[in-house]
Formats: C-alpha cells, structure tokens, sequence
C-alpha cells in the first residue's frame, strides 16, 4: 500500500508539474504575442464619432492589466474591460477641443466591479460629459437597456434613443445586505465583537439577521442623499421636476420604451440599424453603406491625448497621484488591497524625492485595519511637512478611508461620495461547537490568565473582551481627537457626527468633515496651486503598471474578474457570500481592531 500510494501521488504531482508548466507557456506565449501585436496610435479621421462603450469597470486606479481583454475568449468569451477614471474624463474633455471629433455616442452597459463604477466616479464622468456637450457638440445615447447607473451618464446626452422593445431600469436606489448569523449558528461558529459608536454596523451581517434600527436609520439616510442629488441631476437634464421623475421611478421603475418617451426620459426610440445609418451619413458616410460611420473608441482615443489633456504642462515639478482603492490591511496587501506597509513605503519614497512638489490622495476605499491605517496617514502627515497633500476622495472614503484623509491641507468629495463611518470595532471568531460537532476537541497549556487570548478554539471570556473593549475605546478616542485636532472641530461635536455614521459628500461638508466639493480634476488643480507650480507640472500615478513577471504571477492565482454567474440568481447570493467571507479573511490587524465602514454598503 505504501509503495501504490507513494506511486499514485507522484504520478499526480507529475501531472500538476506538467499541466502547471503548460499553463505557463501558454500564458507568456499569450501576453508576449500580445505585446509584440500591440498597435500603435489609432488614427483619428475628420468628423469621427467618440464612442464611449460603457461595457467597462470604472476604476480610480491605473489598471495593472487588463487580463479581460486577453484571456476573456480563453474562458467562455466574456471580455471585461477596466478602465481609469481619469483616462475617461481626460479623453471626453480632449475630445471636446478636438476639431476632429464631431460628436459623441454613449452606448452599452456598465459592469461595476469592487468599488470601480461607484456614484461618486459617475458623477466626475458625467461632469465631463456635460463639458463635451458645452462645447456645441451632439452627444447621443443609444440602449437597448439602461440601468441606473447608465442612465444616469445617458442623461448628458442632448439625445436619448431607447430601442423600441427596450426599457430604463430606474426604480431607485436600495441596499440588501446579506446577514450570517443564522448559518453560523447552524454551522457552530461563534462570533463576539467589541464596539464603540451605536452606528457601527460593520459587525452586523456577522452578528445579526437583520439590521439593527441604528444602521436603519443611517442606510436610509445615506441612500436618500445619493439619490436626492441622482434625481435632482437626471430631472434638471431631462427638464423635469423632481416630482415628476419621482412618481414615474416609484410607479414603474421597470420602464419600457413606449412608456420612457411619454415620460419624456428619452427623445425617441430607433433600432440599432437605424441609428448606425443616421451616424453614418452624420461622419460622412452614405446611408446604407457596408463601411461604418467614422469612429474612434475612447480606449483608443485616449491613447492619443497627452497628460496636457488635464491642464498640465510638460515641464515644472511633478504631483503624484497616489491612489487608495481597496481594502486597508495590515502588510503588504494583495491586488485590491491596501497594505498598510506597502502603502507607507510608496508615500515615503515620494515625500523624499524632491521632483514630487505635491500629492494628491486619491481615496476609495470602506478602511480596514486601524494599524494600518495610522501607518498610512503618519506618512501623510510627515509628507506634508515638507510638501503639500491634497485628498480626493473617490465614491467610498469612509472609517479608516477617512482616518487616513482628515490631516490633508485640502479634502475634496463629490456629493455621492460615502464618507465619514467615525467607529471602531473588534471581531472575533472561534469554532468550538463546529469542532466539537465534528468530534475534534481542544486542550490548553499556558503560562498566563490570557496566554491564549488570540485563540479561535473557545470563546473570548468576559476578562479577555474587556482587554479588547479597553484597546477599541483607546483607538476610538484617538480617531476622533485626530478628527478634532485636524479639522479644527470640536471633540464634543466629533464625538457627536461620529458614532459610527456614514455621511454622503453633501452632508460631510457642512459637517465640516471635508473641504470642498469637487472631483479629481479639482483636488490636482489645488495641489498645484499650494505648490505653486502654476499651470506647468507633470502628473505621475501610482501605483504604476506591473512588470511581465508580476502579471504572470498573478494570472496564475487567477485570471480576471469571476466569469460565471453574473445573470444567475443563486451565483450572484453565492457570490455575496463570498464577500462577506473575504471581508472576515481580510480582518487581519494584529491587534483585532478596525476602522471600517458597513461590511458591505452595496446599492442597487
């Protein structure tokens, strides 16, 4: 038996080694082939249309790769694409100015992944949609169907056509988060927490099966702001009052065509073919043409528009754009992540390379770790001893994502941007009854009352939470005396908007918790100005592009987005289970506490 098992396991392993290497090879003959085809500059032709195929992520970081776009045929043909934020408003405003480019059509439908496509990034796109349409130039939707989100951008356009068998889902904004206690208590997980703020509902979906009437009340709070500045945006662009969009949203929410152009959200309706011919004779085609109408995707497009683009010039010092996307975690972090040490060595390294005059944070994260987090922002605060820092604050900048923003020179928010979350909380987990329930049982040797007080095997006891609940008190008093003293409030009122409470960008100005209202664009346009570089610097980003080696690394542990169950009812529970389970696996503070906001806010 010895010598059959031993045999089997190394035919096995044979195997892994050989199909592994395969998948190497072919993995690098791809992404070689790939850049050794790369195109260079598309060509721009005279009276081309901007295509902006919302069929995207829209992320605030540079995308390390875009896996989709390579390897999506590869598995089941689903190509997702990502793309920056800035690289979209950067084009769109480009384009504007670009005699060229004589008009603009938004098509397709978003696909937001992670924080990426969030209401406070829509709002910067839309705003530089807006600015393509002052210039004088027709910019036109065309949907089969549009979801919230895409019209919501849609409603820019001087011309919404809608397909005549298509429809608008807008019935609002809601969130229905997904709760876990019932199934660890089925299961024998037991789950203890320590928490300051009766707002701080991080816990909850661990703890509860519904939501407390605190987070109720918040959730409610934060979703009729999003959606009061939403509504206010479409209707003034629809020449609409509020109240007529508002009892169409809650009488039909599912809206068809027919019923879109007596509520007059869209201009008219028309097939696909037929808006085809209509661009075609717009860029110079004949109608009826086997050629297209005269295009250049946004991709492309923005692959011609120098950094310029932005206002900046090409000489004068550089502003690096630091972005903050993910989860905060203690360590490195992985891709998604933000590692608290990781972090702090990039702002370190450009608080000391005198080329950098400023930095602009760009924050989209719910935090995490609150080690991390004060790791982080102590590089901030020693960078702005000798440079300034500006933060951009993205759609989520909330509990440790705003730990590290309060000492900024400048904060900016855009009004959907989810904010504040001024709370601190510990989780614990331990598996004594689903071991006992599996018949594996545990025993201790130790040389102190709380020798083990780290471990998942039992219970914390009372003494043991009250260690917890000691330190989680501690880091709450220090989060919001570092709010008081960086924003120039005063505690007793810090200790009153804190609790725990998520605040829209709207709210959290007149709280005094931000500066200003405004996007990206406007965070490095200020930056400049307190490092007096005028209009000519140059923009650097980080984090950067990854090297070959780095992306076959992470290809190898997984390729892309999840491909399977986006249209599927079950995949897409099993798939918010999922991220409730990676949220417990990214608690990883040593001490066991964190800044984060609601485990999930996720707003449909």
């Amino acid at each position: 038996m010895k010598s059959f098992f031993a045999s089997l396991f190394g035919s096995l392993a044979a195997l892994v080694i050989f199909f592994g290497g395969c998948a190497f090879l072919g993995l690098l003959l791809v992404v070689v082939l790939a850049a050794m085809g790369k195109k260079g500059t598309e060509p721009v032709a005279q009276g081309s249309y901007l295509v902006f195929d919302l069929s995207a992520n829209i992320q605030d970081a540079p995308p390390a790769f875009d896996g989709g776009a390579l390897f999506g045929p590869l598995f089941g043909g689903r190509r997702m694409t990502t793309l920056q934020l800035r690289t979209v408003t950067r084009a769109i405003r480009a384009a504007a100015k670009d005699r060229r480019v004589s008009g603009l059509l938004i098509t397709g439908n978003l696909q937001p992944a992670d924080f990426g496509s969030g209401y406070g990034a829509l709002k910067e796109v839309r705003a530089a949609l807006l600015s393509f349409r002052a210039s004088g130039k027709p910019v036109v939707g065309f949907f089969n169907e549009a979801t919230t989100r895409d019209y919501y951008l849609a409603s820019a356009a001087n011309e919404i056509v809608l397909d005549p068998y298509g429809m608008i889902l807008l019935p609002g904004l809601a969130s229905q988060p997904l709760f876990m206690a019932g199934a660890f208590e089925k299961f024998g997980v037991g789950v203890q927490v320590t928490r300051v703020g009766k707002y701080k509902s991080a816990v909850e979906p661990f703890t509860r099966k519904d939501l407390s009437p605190e987070a109720r009340e918040d959730l409610q709070k934060l979703l009729n702001d999003l959606w009061a500045d939403l509504l206010g945006d479409i209707a003034s662009s629809r020449r609409l009052s509020r109240e007529e969009l508002q009892q169409v949203v809650d009488t039909e929410g599912v809206i068809p065509a027919s019923s879109a152009l007596a509520h007059k959200l869209v201009d008219r309706t028309a097939y696909r073919d037929e808006i085809l011919d209509e661009l075609k004779v717009k860029t110079g085609r004949a109608k009826g043409s086997t050629d297209s109408f005269k295009q250049i995707s946004l991709e492309a497009y923005a692959g011609t528009v120098q950094e310029a683009g932005d206002g900046a010039g090409n000489g004068g010092g550089k502003i690096a754009v630091v972005y903050a996307e993910g989860e905060i975690v203690d360590g490195e972090g992985q891709i998604g992540e933000v590692g608290g040490r990781k972090f702090a060595r990039e702002l370190r390294r450009l608080r000391q390379d005198d080329e950098i005059k400023a930095v602009v944070l760009r924050v989209n994260s719910p935090g995490g770790s609150a080690t991390a987090s004060e790791e982080i922002q102590r590089e901030i605060r020693l960078t702005m001893k000798e440079k300034p820092v500006v933060v951009s604050m993205g759609s989520v900048a909330a509990s440790g994502g705003y730990w590290i923003s309060t000492y900024a020179d400048r904060i900016f928010a855009e009004p959907t941007t989810i904010t504040g979350s001024i709370g601190v909380f510990g989780l614990f987990i331990n598996v004594k009854q689903l071991a006992n329930n599996l018949g594996l049982t545990f025993d201790t040797v130790k040389t102190g009352q709380v020798a083990d007080i780290f471990t998942i095997s039992r219970p914390k006891t009372d003494a043991e939470l009250a260690v917890f609940q000691k330190l989680v008190d501690w880091i709450y008093d220090e989060f919001t005396s570092k709010v008081a003293e960086s924003r120039k409030l005063d505690k007793a009122k810090v200790l009153e908007i804190a609790q725990g409470r998520v605040w829209s960008g709207v709210e959290a100005k007149q709280l005094g918790l931000v500066d200003e209202i405004g996007g990206l664009g406007r965070a490095i346009t200020c930056a400049a100005e307190k490092a007096k570089l005028g209009t000519h610097y140059q923009i650097t980003e980080y984090p950067g592009r990854k090297q070959l080696a780095e992306l076959i690394s992470e290809m190898l542990r997984g390729i892309g987005p999840d491909q399977a169950g986006n249209d599927n009812s079950m995949m897409k529970l099993l798939g918010e289970f999922k991220e409730q389970a990676r949220v417990l696996l990214r608690c990883n503070d040593p001490r066991g506490v964190y800044a984060r906001m609601p485990a999930e806010i996720v707003i449909h």
